[in-house]
């Protein structure tokens, strides 16, 4: 029997940049096709991400593609990683989740973090000094919406009329959030239903804040970002992608995701993103073999999903790696997973 324990999935920015000239229309189009098809394939989840004001179009309106995805598809789960919640009325949120929710049978889950990026907050009428703030009162409102309770709420920076949300999602969501501070990561532990991860460097991070928090480790429950190009010949496919992979790296380090934007240095080259580790290059083999250590290493990993494809990437160039990821990785790291674990309990 395979382990089921893991899901595998996608991860979508819909990044449009003009140096790759193409319809925001057809690109849609097109990866709402490749979404059904990788669900056909045996793709089990597809993340959503959130930015505001980006002359690429980096999707602002996750919940809107959220919708389309569910009524193309019928197993697959739907999540955001994220949406920077501090810049929405967390009721809104809360209300839009629920008929996700609803609108797929209870496959959408909502993840959410803090956000960074000054602009979009200067443009939403937000304090970026107030993220910790914003980001948990509004969980513990969302918490609160979909519960069903109408109390009144009076927090430092919310306040809520004693009024009924409705309706209720009659499957709760899970509700995921990210982080990559310490700080950050210890509120993970104690507000969220598990941790959105980038590039795995803080899962040993978030599962010793759970036991300060007086959770146990094995309650943990991680949502993993993977930064990895997985190819039959990936230097060969670094070789022609890599500039959109420097491309999206450097419009994170820019925004300001990676440390303040005036002193952290963008990359030169694609090389310099291998050789600092913000990417990996994998062949089928590798990917079997890392994947299967991530998760014999880290049972709490629920998810792994990877980038369908690169800002301005094709996605005819995006499906190539997920038919080798459906065909070759993901059923024998599942095998592999189950073998070990089968000896760990014989």
């Amino acid at each position: 029997m395979t382990d089921q324990s893991c899901s595998f999935g996608l991860w979508y920015d819909f990044r449009n940049p003009a140096r790759w000239p193409r319809t925001f229309t057809r690109f849609y189009e097109e990866t709402l096709e490749q979404i059904a098809w990788a669900e056909s394939r045996g793709i089990d989840s597809v993340w959503l991400t959130e930015h505001h004001f980006m002359a690429d179009g980096y999707t602002p309106s996750p919940f809107v593609l959220a919708g389309a995805i569910g009524a193309r598809t019928r197993s697959l789960r739907i999540g955001t990683n994220l949406i920077v919640s501090p810049l929405h009325n967390p009721i809104r949120l809360a209300e839009d989740a629920a008929t996700l929710s609803l609108l797929t049978s209870g496959r959408f889950d909502l993840g959410v973090g803090q956000g960074y990026w000054q602009p979009e907050f200067d443009a939403f009428g937000r304090s970026l000094r107030h993220r910790p703030s914003l980001l948990e009162e509004g969980v513990d409102l969302i918490r609160r919406a979909w519960s069903g309770a109408s109390a009144e709420f009076h927090g430092k920076r919310y306040h809520f009329p004693a009024l009924p949300v409705t309706p209720r999602p009659e499957s709760t969501p899970q509700l995921l959030v990210g982080a990559m501070a310490e700080p950050a990561i210890e509120r993970v532990a104690r507000i969220a239903d598990g941790f959105l991860s980038t590039q795995n460097v803080h899962h040993a991070a978030y599962l010793d804040a759970l036991e300060r928090t007086g959770r146990s480790r094995e309650e943990g429950r991680i949502y993993a970002g993977q930064w990895a190009i997985v190819a039959e010949d990936p230097e060969r496919e670094w070789a022609r992608i890599g500039e959109h992979a420097l491309y999206q790296i450097n419009g994170y380090i820019e925004m300001g995701a990676f440390g303040p934007p005036e002193s952290t240095p963008t990359f030169a080259t694609p090389q310099d993103l291998l050789d600092a580790g913000s990417f990996v290059l994998w062949d089928a083999d590798t990917a079997v073999k890392e994947l299967t250590s991530l998760l014999c290493e880290r049972p709490q990993i629920k998810d792994v999903h990877f980038w369908a494809q690169l800002p301005g990437e094709s996605v005819e160039s995006g499906s190539a790696r997920i038919e080798l990821l459906t065909a070759k990785v993901i059923p024998q790291v599942r095998a592999a997973v189950a073998a070990a674990r089968q000896e760990v309990t014989a």
